[in-house]
């Protein structure tokens, strides 16, 4: 990551952060950068790979692009 997207990143944080209990990024364990798509990824999945909810992606300019959710509805 260069510096534009480590400040959208501080941004996106804050954002969240202000947002209180609607913060989509709640439980991440990650955070991935896809340069092709310029989002980031807040995976919600634990260390040695278990997931329940797919990742929220958030791009450059904080709108939210999935909210991420369980992969299983039931």
């Amino acid at each position: 990551m260069g510096r534009e997207q480590l400040e959208a990143l501080v941004k996106v944080l804050q954002d969240q952060l202000a947002t209180g209990s609607s913060s989509v990024i709640t439980g991440s364990w990650s955070v991935r950068w896809d340069k092709d798509i310029q989002a980031f990824y807040f995976d919600k999945c634990e260390w040695g790979g278990y997931c329940e909810e797919r990742p929220s992606v958030i791009n450059l300019a904080g709108e939210v692009i999935d909210k991420g959710g369980p992969l299983i509805q039931g």
